[in-house]
């Protein structure tokens, strides 16, 4: 398996040229790098004005390793081959670096730049990228992968802190600035190799930045703020505000990284940004928050399959039901504001949002009866978008990276009333959804005044819980919490709530028994659960081998926009736009109909005839635009004509013809005994007038959001008028 390592982009707060002033002195000794022994000068090439030198060089490295491992190996030092190409006039340093020793067995290749800041040409950046693939090692491939990653790891760590000490250095001597090249100036010798360790990346001319522009606390201090001086050409940067404001493309800085999401190791940083970038890459800028990323990686321990593959489902899971929208558009009912014994008190020590339950004093049995298992799932889910938003507010406050919240729940009152089954198995599918869609989002639960009962029910839902979760539980049983080592040494005495001893008045609801001309019938209910998450404008579909998917959108007037936005949810899939003069014949419900067949979840439809044929009795509108699973595409095309339009999702590796004649039932439904056959789409269409495209906030973010417009097929007089609307 190949190792690879993607760094944020540091920000070394002085101008290139002293940066590079301080890069060569770490030669050609430095008592900060023990590991590099020596170097050779292999070539070296310097350009007529000066102004670009290129130079190799053979590095033998000590490489930290068991004796045992070094012997069976045969070498003492490992050597690499470094090429750094120094171009004063555009003011970079590029370092590319591979192994030679062991190069059949074990391929190593790292690359680094210094560069110009893209907003402040009196700051320096450096970025890095590196891969280990290990193909065969005596045997020891797995202890040689973990000897190379921990070095390298701590290698990354030193790199700024070694710039920096030659940058005090260099202040101490009253040395800060050093001449810019030009023409006719000397040219500046050339920075000598680092450990290989410290090589890699060239950055393109692009704002370092986080996905959201995060403002910075009055508190916060920026140390180097005060020192750097800009001429009236240089935006004002001297805070993490103006640094860190972009775009969603743009990639992370340092800083910004310590500041706002918190201390993480070298390799972790690289799981972000990397992870960071697949999304950017599959969903075309609509990605969470970094904070939300962040959570999903270390609730499978910065593993970026195991992280990518939840993060997705969750991703998915969050469009469909509007869980975005969820703080707007949700409006608990009366009998949760009066019954419902939960709300946001203060924060812990920690500066956490601090939730506080009563669940000993809530009537489980009534609110469930009274409202529905899927309106309480709501209610929960609400708790916990407040609470990240909550976190977001406190990370500003408090100037530290607050990522997480404290439960206190308390028991006084749990009684085998709150064992009914079907409370219980509501609880149990909250927790369920919650574990899959808020990892890592509960920092401690503190569970108060625990009853003799309190096992039982800890035996029935600890299982559903997540080991790391579980983990942040602390259980007190009557009034132990009272003592040392209890409630007060995670929250303030000033704020514990009266009903626990406390001065602080909670307004956290009471409770009491629902009444029982409040509760409804099961037929109610249901029709309460299937209204509330049937609230969404997505639907979803399921594309089968041999068997695509086609919904039908009947156009009056011309130059109407049809928009679309749709995710690939499972498997690859190519995606098709036709038109039709006539109407193709609706399935019907019979499964056995000759025009439609249904798979058995009653979400896949087929619309074209098989005797209809392409270029006849329909046409392809636009190119056809294959889509890989987990991408998200929004688009829009403006018709030219009335008539009915087939928007079509096809299994992708099926031959371009079997997409005009629909197969026979019996070929269908074998095909859908072949799991590996089925993909999965969710989508959301709208049709707009001409004139009501520009207003359109869909068709806005279609036109803005970078994704497949799928217009090569269209008539430039229809893309000029695209390209109109889209400009005013």
């Amino acid at each position: 398996m190949v190792q690879k390592y993607q760094s944020p982009v540091r920000v070394y707060k002085h101008p290139f040229e002293l940066v590079m002033a301080a890069y060569e002195r770490r030669f050609p000794t430095c008592h900060l790098i023990p590991m590099f022994v020596a170097s050779d000068v292999v070539s070296e090439e310097t350009n007529e004005d000066g102004s670009s030198q290129k130079i190799e060089r053979r590095c033998a490295l000590d490489v930290d390793a068991p004796r045992l491992l070094k012997r069976i190996a045969g070498v003492d030092y490992v050597y690499f081959i470094q090429k750094n190409t120094l171009n004063r006039k555009e003011r970079t340093l590029h370092i590319e670096s591979h192994n030679e020793t062991f190069s059949n067995r074990v391929i190593i290749h790292e690359t680094c730049c210094y560069s110009v800041h893209p907003e402040n040409e009196d700051w320096t950046c450096f970025e890095q990228t590196a891969s280990l693939d290990i193909k065969s090692f005596f045997g020891f491939e797995s202890t040689v992968e973990k000897i190379a990653m921990k070095q390298y790891a701590s290698s990354i760590k030193k790199g700024k802190e070694i710039i920096e000490f030659y940058l005090k250095e260099l202040e101490d001597e009253g040395i800060t600035r050093v001449p810019r090249w030009t023409p006719c100036s000397l040219p500046m010798p050339l920075p000598r190799p680092t450990s290989l360790s410290t090589s890699p990346q060239i950055i393109p001319k692009l704002a370092i930045t986080p996905s959201v522009s995060v403002p910075t606390p009055v508190d916060a201090k920026d140390s180097a703020s005060q020192d750097t001086k800009q001429d009236n050409s240089t935006p004002q940067t001297d805070s993490l505000t103006e640094i860190l404001a972009g775009t969603p493309d743009d990639k992370l800085d340092a800083d910004y990284i310590k500041r706002y999401l918190g201390d993480l190791t070298p390799l972790q940083e690289s799981c972000l940004i990397r992870l960071r970038k697949w999304l950017q890459e599959t969903h075309k800028g609509k990605i969470p928050k970094d904070e939300h990323i962040l959570r999903f990686l270390r609730a499978r321990d910065f593993n970026i399959d195991k992280a990518r593959e939840i993060l997705c489902q969750s991703l998915t899971w969050r469009k469909q039901h509007q869980v975005d929208y969820l703080l707007e558009t949700w409006s608990s009912p009366q009998v949760l504001q009066d019954f419902y014994t939960g709300g946001w008190h203060h924060h812990d020590r920690d500066g956490r949002p601090l939730y506080i339950l009563r669940l000993g004093q809530m009537d489980t049995k009534g609110l469930v009866r009274a409202l529905g298992e899927e309106s309480l799932l709501r209610h929960v889910l609400s708790i916990n978008e407040e609470g990240l938003r909550r976190c977001e507010e406190n990370t500003k406050v408090f100037g530290r990276p607050i990522s997480c919240w404290t439960c206190l729940v308390d028991l006084e009152g749990l009684n085998m009333r709150h064992l009914w089954r079907p409370g219980v198995k509501a609880l149990l599918r909250i927790i369920e959804v919650v574990e899959a869609n808020y990892p890592e989002t509960l920092g401690r639960l503190l569970i108060l005044r625990a009853p003799r009962v309190f096992p039982v029910l800890w035996t029935l839902v600890s299982p559903f819980i997540d080991e790391n979760t579980r983990k942040k539980f602390l259980i007190y049983a009557g009034n132990d919490y009272q003592g040392p080592g209890g409630l007060v040494d995670y929250i303030d005495k000033e704020i514990i709530p009266d009903f626990l001893g406390g001065e602080c008045m909670c307004e956290v609801p009471e409770g009491g028994l629902v009444p029982k001309s409040m509760y409804r019938t099961a037929e109610e209910l249901e029709n309460e659960d299937v209204r509330l998450w049937t609230e969404t404008i997505y639907q979803s579909a399921s594309v089968f081998k041999g068997a695509p998917h086609e919904l039908l959108i009947e156009i009056i007037d011309a130059s109407s926009v049809i928009t679309w936005d749709f995710d690939i949810c499972k498997g690859d899939v190519v995606f098709n736009i036709y038109h039709s003069k006539r109407a193709p014949q609706l399935p019907r419900k019979d499964p056995l109909g000759a025009h439609g067949i249904t798979s058995p979840g009653g979400n896949n439809v087929q619309l074209i005839d098989k005797s209809w044929t392409l270029g006849q009795d329909y046409s392809m509108v636009e190119s056809p635009l294959t889509c890989k699973e987990g991408e998200s595409v929004q688009g829009s095309h403006i018709t030219r004509w009335p008539g009915f339009y087939i928007l079509q999702w096809r299994f992708h590796s099926m031959p371009a013809c079997s997409a005009t004649n629909l197969p026979r039932v019996d070929d269908v439904l074998a095909t859908l005994q072949v799991s590996s056959h089925k993909c999965k789409v969710m989508y959301y269409t709208e049709v707009l007038g001409s004139e009501d495209f520009r207003g359109s906030m869909t068709s806005l973010e279609s036109s803005h959001s970078g994704f497949s417009q799928l217009s090569a097929a269209t008539t430039s007089s229809s893309q000029s008028q695209s390209s109109s609307m889209i400009s005013r």
